[in-house]
């Protein structure tokens, strides 16, 4: 077999070229609007934080960013905790609450449909991390509405 010529990786070593950026750094003009949309079922897959993210990033870019959680997306904005609301019963526990929390403190706005949390999931508005808004079914596509006339940018996630 033949002889491993190269040295092992040793942690703190960049894999990849993490200083070049291709791509021009985008920021919004005054008043430009974003929208996240989110019909992903919170910790079934990567989707619902990885959006929560990308949603911070339209808001630090300067964008007036708003979230709508609907269908089992509602899910990402309920209270949550073991064995108290607030508790992390493993790492990673509170990733969807705590950055749902810090982007509303940043200033970005987060709906979140009434019929998907009582109807579907079972939850009241109480359930809601406070600063949620909870809106009405017929809302949803309305808000969607809205941003479009804006010319907003939207980012739709549905997963199944």
């Amino acid at each position: 077999m033949p002889a491993v010529t190269v040295p092992a990786r040793q942690k703190g070593d960049f894999l990849v070229d993490y200083e070049e950026k291709v791509f021009e750094d985008v920021k919004a003009k005054p008043g430009e609007k974003a929208l996240v949309t989110f019909h992903t079922v919170a910790f079934e897959g990567s989707i619902g934080f990885v959006n929560l993210l990308q949603a911070t990033r339209l808001l630090r870019k300067g964008f007036e960013t708003s979230v709508l959680l609907y269908g089992p997306g509602v899910t990402l904005g309920v209270q949550r905790g073991f064995p108290k609301l607030g508790d992390e019963a493993f790492p990673g526990h509170q990733n969807m609450n705590n950055t749902l929390t810090k982007f509303m403190e940043e200033g970005g706005k987060v709906y979140a449909c009434r019929f998907a949390l009582q109807a579907l999931y079972g939850h009241g508005e109480g359930s809601l991390i406070p600063g949620i808004v909870p809106i009405s079914p017929l809302d949803v596509l309305d808000l969607i509405l809205l941003h479009r006339k804006d010319d907003a940018f939207m980012m739709h996630t549905w997963t199944v």
